[in-house]
């Protein structure tokens, strides 16, 4: 019985004993293996140590890949206070480099922290100030690489691009915008210390940063700086309130080119004010658009089939009396009879008085919304406004008018490109963008597209046929002459609005516009200029903002190629129009023959002999008369 009850005793413990010598397996295997990254990490953070690197942010390119947001390496200043052997002399020595008071420099020194980095003093230093603390070669001080925004152009597209904070976050633009793929992930140089911090014989291991993506733009380089150019010549001219440009392609949406006045330069941008800096006036501004928005109404009375623009007929005897008020025509006793087609190219606000009752309010105000106004357009940029149309139980007899021809309502100027793309590109309405490509940064390869994106159509492709003629027309023959180009189809419309302040309009305070399409017959751009109260200047839009457009729609059709066409819509010139002829062939005639044939020229003749062997601009061209034509001589 005695030896039984040991034996059961010696079971109970061998058992006890088994299930021990499990669990310590288990845990054992359960440490090794299940949690071992977790005490890995553990082990880590009590001896090893990172000095960070910045990763480079992503460039921002042009759709040709022309850099417009490129980083600069530059070195920032890291403390290991425990590795400061000597806190005092590190102090006398750092604070008249850095050119800070000692007491700042030793709340860096001093600070019970494993690694500190000096900031802002010791951000982004300049080579010669680095060089000076690397000489130094002092226990605990470290200088490690980082990346600074660099915008190699300045000023150019600087609302668009935005700008970033001095740890490389995006605060406004597309930096902001497209911040999470811009952003690259830090990178580092890890050591080894003790317990104290002191730096151990073991080697470093170094964690590359992974920069961030690219950014490709639909902006095209060459029509941007296009558009800076004139918005200077503009500001220098006219001493605006504002001003603004954007140029967009009708058929996908596309920006080619956005800019405006006042503007900044990113790379300096803590010296401007926030208003500066926070409107990016193309999408942001909102305003009455004066007579380009009749570019809206008379789409609307073509798709609605109520006129002929070139039968139908509509006297203007200088003025209409609607709801008690009269609403004069700018031109003292009126235009008299005219097509409809006439009305435009007048700009004669009593001939859309009369479009606007045609249509009525349901109608009209049914097109404004097809055609996007009152709503945001959608595009890729933060900041954008919505403008303001008037509620439809609201409209009544006055207010219906003075909408059809652009007066009571505000809009945005990204609002009216893309409708008057719309309306020219046969009837589909394109909700603009900017970014088209997202980028792999070491190979360039896409990783992510954005195409066009259809919202509605607004109108049929014949009434699109027609607008494309009638505002053709206008260059040619009405108040946008001074955008015409001799052997390119030019459509536009001019705009004069008057400046509302405190529910009253201003004297002599106006918006002055214009809005071109080229080429008219295969619409590859939309332009849009706008000028606020330009200052000694006539108050037309015609010898304001068309000259500008015809200069930067120069450039345009350059940088996009487009060819001259045919069957352009001649001029009617008045007495301070150049007169554009065709230059004939006199190669192969005497002297005498070739001065008679360009009797209309200058000529100028280069050799000797009596026959023309070249001549220079080549026959067929058109250009202005007493231009030169160089003769070269056998």
């Amino acid at each position: 019985m005695f030896f039984k009850k040991i034996d059961a005793r010696i079971k109970v413990l061998f058992l006890i004993l088994i299930l021990l010598f499990i669990f310590i397996i288990a845990r054992v295997f359960y440490v090794q293996v299940i949690d071992y990254d977790k005490l890995s990490d553990l082990a880590d953070d009590l001896w090893s140590r990172n000095l960070p690197i910045e990763a480079n942010r992503g460039l921002i390119l042009d759709r040709n890949g022309v850099v417009l947001a490129d980083n600069l390496t530059t070195t920032s200043l890291v403390l290991i206070p425990s590795q400061i052997d000597d806190k005092e002399k590190t102090i006398q020595l750092l604070a008249p480099i850095l050119q800070v008071s000692e007491e700042e420099m030793a709340s860096h020194v001093n600070k019970v922290t494993s690694i500190e980095r000096v900031h802002p003093e010791g951000r982004r230093l300049s080579y010669e100030v680095a060089d000076q603390i690397a000489s130094l070669k002092l226990p605990g001080v470290y200088l490690v690489k980082e990346a600074k925004r660099y915008y190699p152009y300045g000023d150019l597209l600087s609302h668009v691009l935005g700008y970033v904070g001095i740890d490389n976050q995006g605060l406004s633009g597309l930096e902001l915008q497209y911040d999470s793929y811009l952003t690259g992930e830090q990178g580092a140089i890890k050591y080894f210390s003790d317990a104290k911090g002191n730096k151990l014989n073991l080697s470093e291991v170094y964690v590359e940063p992974q920069d961030g993506m690219n950014i490709q733009l639909t902006i095209d380089y060459k029509i941007q700086m296009s558009l800076e150019r004139e918005m200077d010549n503009v500001v220098s001219m006219f001493h605006p309130d504002m001003a603004l440009a954007i140029a967009i392609d009708p058929n996908n949406g596309e920006i080619l080119g956005m800019s405006s006045r006042p503007n900044f330069d990113p790379n300096q941008y803590q010296n401007y004010s926030m208003e500066t800096l926070s409107r990016n006036l193309p999408i942001w501004a909102s305003y009455e658009p004066g007579s380009t928005f009749k570019i809206m109404t008379f789409a609307s009375a073509l798709e609605e089939n109520l006129i002929d623009m070139e039968k139908d007929h509509f006297y203007d005897s200088g003025g209409v009396t609607i709801g008690g008020s009269r609403i004069g025509c700018w031109k003292a006793g009126g235009h008299g009879d005219q097509t409809f087609l006439q009305v435009l190219e007048n700009s004669c606000n009593p001939g859309f008085v009369k479009l606007g009752q045609m249509l009525g309010k349901e109608r009209l105000f049914s097109y404004l919304e097809k055609f996007g106004f009152g709503s945001k357009t959608g595009i890729d940029l933060n900041g954008e406004g919505e403008g303001i149309i008037f509620p439809l139980d609201k409209v009544g007899e006055l207010e219906l008018v003075t909408t059809a021809f652009g007066q009571g309502v505000s809009v945005t100027p990204i609002q009216q490109v893309a409708a008057v793309s719309s309306v020219v590109n046969g009837g589909n309405l394109y909700q603009p963008y900017i970014v088209k490509n997202i980028l792999e940064p070491e190979t360039n390869s896409i990783i992510e597209t954005f195409d066009k994106k259809l919202i509605r159509t607004t109108i049929r492709p014949e009434t699109s046929l027609k607008m494309r003629y009638a505002l053709e027309s206008v260059v040619a023959r009405g108040g946008g002459r001074y955008a015409y180009i001799d052997g390119y189809r030019i459509g536009g419309k001019t705009g004069t609005a008057q400046k509302v302040e405190n529910g009253r309009y201003l004297v002599n305070n106006y918006i002055m516009s214009f809005m071109a399409v080229v080429p008219s017959n295969d619409p590859q751009a939309i332009l849009y200029v706008a000028i606020d109260n330009p200052k000694n200047t006539a108050m037309l839009s015609s010898y304001t903002t068309a000259p500008v457009a015809r200069r930067i729609l120069l450039d345009i059709i350059d940088a996009l190629g487009i060819e001259k066409q045919e069957g352009q819509i001649e001029k009617v010139y008045q007495w301070d129009d150049a007169v554009y002829t065709e230059v004939p062939n006199v190669i192969g005639m005497s002297v005498k023959e070739a001065t008679k044939a360009l009797n209309e020229f200058k000529v100028e003749y280069t050799g000797e002999g009596t026959k023309v062997i070249e001549q220079s601009p080549v026959a067929g061209s058109r250009i202005a008369k007493d231009s030169t034509v160089r003769l070269l001589l056998e």
